[in-house]
C-alpha cells in the first residue's frame, strides 16, 4: 500500500507543509523510520528526534515550531496523536480487507449465508444456518456454531470459538482464542455433598464496535442473554460471567474477573486484575482502580473506588495514612502502657 501525503492529509484532516506528491508505504517511530516510512511527534521529549528522524514525513501539532531544520515533509493537524491513530487505523481496514475467499480445507453448514468481500481461512468451522455480514473476515481455525450470526466488517483472529446462537454485531474484532458463549459456572448443591449441573440454555449478544483481547472468555447466560453493549473494549485473559451486562464504551484491562448477574454501567473503567463478585451493580462512569475488589453495589455515578473490599480512593487515602503509622502508634501504645505500669506502685502509697 501507498499514499501520498496529500491523500494522508485528506484522511487526517490536516495540512502539508513540504512535497505533497511525496509517497508514503509504512508507518514507524520516529526513532526507527526509513525513507517511505510517515510518523508523527506527540510528546515535546521526543523532539530531538524529528531533526535527525529518516522518515519521509512526520505528523506534527498544528503550533509546533521547528527549532532546526527537519528533512522530512510535515503535516499538520490538531492532536498528532490522534491524527496517527486514524492513519492507523485506516492502514489495519485496508489490510484486513485485501483477504478474501475461502481456503480449504474448512466447512460451511446447510442453510448459512456470507456476504460479499467474505474471508474464511484454512482449518474454519462454520456452523448451519449462520448469517455472516460484508467484509467479515473470518482467520484459519475459527469455530463458529449453529444459528449464530456476524454483522459487516467485523474480524475473528486466529482460534476464536463462538458457540450456537451467539449474535456478534458490526465492526467487532475478537482477537486470538476469545470463546464466546461457553457455559456459565452454574451447579446446584446437591444433598450428598455433589454438584449438579445447571443447563445453560442463553448466549451472548456483542453490540456494534465491540474489542475483545486474546484469550479472554465471555459466558453464555443461564437464560436470556449476556450483552456486551456497543464500544466496549476488553483486554487480554478477562473473564466474564454468565448474564452480566456491560454498558456502552466501558474499557476493561487485563486479568479482571466479573462475576454472574452483575450491571456495569455505561462508560466505566476498570484497570487491571479487577474482580467484582455477582449481582451486584456499578453505575455509569465508574473508576475501579487496579487490583481492587467489588463486594457491593456501587451507589453514586462518577465514583472512583480502590483497595479490597473497594471503597471511595479518598477514604482509601486516608486509611492507607493510618496504615502506615499503626507501627508508631502500637509503640507509642506500649510506652504509654509501660508508664502507667511505671506509676501503679506510686499510686498504691
Amino acid at each position: 500500500m501507498e499514499f501520498s501525503l496529500n491523500q494522508v492529509a485528506l484522511l487526517i484532516r490536516g495540512k502539508v507543509e513540504g512535497d505533497g506528491e511525496i509517497k508514503v508505504n509504512n508507518v514507524a517511530k520516529i526513532e526507527e523510520a526509513q525513507a517511505g516510512h510517515i510518523s508523527f511527534l506527540a510528546n515535546e521529549k521526543y523532539e530531538p528526534q524529528i531533526y535527525t528522524t529518516k522518515a519521509s514525513a512526520v505528523i506534527v501539532s498544528e503550533d509546533f515550531s521547528p527549532k532546526k531544520e527537519i528533512s522530512a515533509a510535515l503535516i499538520r493537524v490538531k492532536d498528532p496523536y490522534m491524527g496517527f491513530t486514524d492513519l492507523l487505523s485506516e492502514v489495519d481496514r485496508l489490510m484486513s480487507l485485501a483477504k478474501k475467499g475461502i481456503e480449504d480445507p474448512s466447512k460451511i453448514g446447510q442453510g448459512s449465508e456470507y456476504g460479499e468481500n467474505f474471508y474464511l481461512g484454512a482449518f474454519s468451522y462454520v456452523g448451519d444456518n449462520v448469517k455472516i455480514g460484508n467484509n467479515v473476515k473470518i482467520h484459519p481455525q475459527v469455530y463458529i456454531g449453529d444459528n449464530c450470526s456476524i454483522g459487516d466488517n467485523s474480524i475473528l483472529f486466529p482460534g476464536v470459538k463462538v458457540y450456537k446462537h451467539c449474535v456478534i454485531g458490526s465492526h467487532c474484532t475478537l482477537h486470538g482464542g476469545v470463546i464466546i458463549g461457553s457455559d456459565g459456572f452454574g451447579f446446584a448443591p446437591q444433598d450428598d455433598g455433589s454438584y449438579k449441573k445447571i443447563p445453560q440454555i442463553g448466549n451472548v449478544i456483542l453490540e456494534d464496535f465491540v474489542e475483545i483481547g486474546a484469550n479472554t472468555t465471555i459466558d453464555c447466560a443461564t437464560m436470556g442473554s449476556t450483552v456486551v453493549k456497543q464500544g466496549v473494549k476488553i483486554d487480554n485473559l478477562v473473564m466474564i460471567a454468565h448474564n452480566v451486562e456491560l454498558g456502552k464504551d466501558t474499557v476493561i484491562a487485563g486479568q479482571t474477573g466479573i462475576a454472574g448477574s452483575t450491571k456495569i454501567g455505561e462508560n466505566v473503567v476498570m484497570a487491571g486484575q479487577v474482580g467484582l463478585v455477582g449481582h451486584i451493580n456499578i453505575p455509569n462512569k465508574t473508576t475501579i482502580a487496579s487490583k481492587s475488589g467489588v463486594s457491593n453495589t456501587i451507589k453514586k455515578e462518577g465514583t472512583t473506588v480502590f483497595g479490597y473490599p473497594a471503597m471511595e480512593i479518598n477514604d482509601y487515602k486516608r486509611a492507607f495514612v493510618g496504615f502506615r503509622r499503626l507501627p508508631d502508634l502500637i509503640n507509642r501504645v506500649r510506652e504509654l502502657e509501660q508508664k502507667v505500669i511505671n506509676l501503679a506502685p506510686s499510686e498504691e502509697k
